[in-house]
């Protein structure tokens, strides 16, 4: 085998084995590319109290993303399908979000868990 020939070899096989390592580090193949890229960011930081979270609902016929706030006086996040933040349904000085979400609790359905933080603080 040649030098390019083996160049071009060792560049295949190190682009296959990225790929590899980084689609086994996907915590569900049915989330969207930018769920898994906030939750590496989440573990890249320091443990949260309570952990981070993120919740996924059907709210008004369409699916939302939900990241519980972390601490007194912060705001919670929504996100739409696309990672769009749409606003903060709770948190915050009154606890009561931005004020845009004031229906969120009593509408959304279909609760479900897509990551939490388990590392040990």
């Amino acid at each position: 085998m040649g030098k390019t020939h083996l160049k071009y070899f060792l560049i295949s096989l190190f682009t296959i084995l990225s790929f590899n390592i980084g689609c086994s580090q996907l915590t569900s193949p049915d989330n969207p590319y930018w769920v898994e890229k906030l939750i590496a960011e989440f573990k890249s930081q320091p443990v949260g109290n309570p952990p981070q979270s993120i919740w996924r609902y059907e709210y008004k016929g369409k699916i939302v993303y939900y990241i519980p706030p972390q601490c007194c006086d912060q705001f919670s996040k929504l996100y739409d399908e696309n990672g769009n933040i749409l606003g903060a349904p709770d948190g915050g000085f009154s606890g009561e979000g931005d004020g845009r979400f004031t229906d969120f609790f009593t509408e959304r359905k279909n609760e479900k868990l897509i990551w939490k933080d388990d590392r040990q603080r």
